[in-house]
């Protein structure tokens, strides 16, 4: 099984702190927003992983990570050139990948209470297609989607004014190997990206996307007020 966290992008709902520093290694509670990724993947039994980065901080993500060595992980590293979406910074990965291989995608502004790694274990023993984790919310409406049929998705939808259920698709992935093959026949989306929710949605119309629900707090920490949120609830579990 094979990790790569995304923590490349431009940060604009973070500015003006994001002009000085990329916001995965803006502080959350007592460590940079990155760290808590790396411990999902060591928590989740991951030894090799894949961080994709942006040139902005190149050198503190190397100063802070290092190898690896002092996670237990084998780190490599790739840049990301320009934001082009989520699935365009996968696809970065697949020289990192085998044939074959299982992935746990992370992305790096998303933070979990709970470990993933029940589900990641027992993807990478049987798991088909893809796997993905959600949250349910009270304002689905600022999130993807999950429409639900039968222990599938059936579908996601990007932030509908109908929602089809009250279950957010949350930034952690599983995905076997067929995942670059589908990314190859990407389209743009309108706003000129790779979208992960084409991606998801292509294994969803083959019945192959399943997934999980996450029981602990979730929180994407891409805006001032859900960093800071993010932050009080890190150091109230610590303290």
């Amino acid at each position: 099984m094979k990790g790569i966290i995304l923590a490349g992008g431009t940060g604009t709902r973070l500015r003006p702190l994001t002009s000085i520093v990329n916001k995965h290694l803006l502080p959350v509670g007592k460590y940079p927003m990155i760290h808590y990724a790396m411990m999902q993947m060591v928590e989740a039994g991951i030894e090799q992983v894949l961080l994709i980065i942006g040139k902005q901080s190149a050198g503190l993500y190397a100063d802070y990570i290092g190898s690896g060595q002092s996670w237990g992980l084998q780190v490599r590293f790739g840049i990301q050139e320009e934001a082009g979406g989520i699935a365009q910074a996968l696809g970065l990965a697949e020289a990192f990948v085998h044939p074959g291989d299982k992935l746990m995608v992370l992305l790096g502004d998303n933070l979990f209470q709970d470990t993933l790694r029940e589900a990641v274990q027992a993807f990478a023993i049987s798991g088909q297609g893809a796997h993905v984790f959600l949250k349910q919310v009270e304002d689905p409406c600022r999130y993807g989607v999950a429409e639900l049929a039968a222990g599938r998705i059936t579908r996601i939808v990007e932030k509908p004014e109908q929602p089809p259920s009250g279950y957010a698709v949350t930034g952690a992935y599983l995905y076997d190997s067929t995942v670059f093959d589908i990314i190859r026949t990407l389209q743009p989306s309108e706003r000129g990206e790779l979208e992960i929710t084409d991606v998801n949605n292509a294994y969803a119309s083959q019945g192959l996307l399943a997934y999980s629900v996450v029981e602990g707090w979730w929180i994407d920490a891409g805006t001032h007020r859900s960093l800071l949120e993010a932050g009080i609830r890190l150091l109230g579990e610590e303290s």
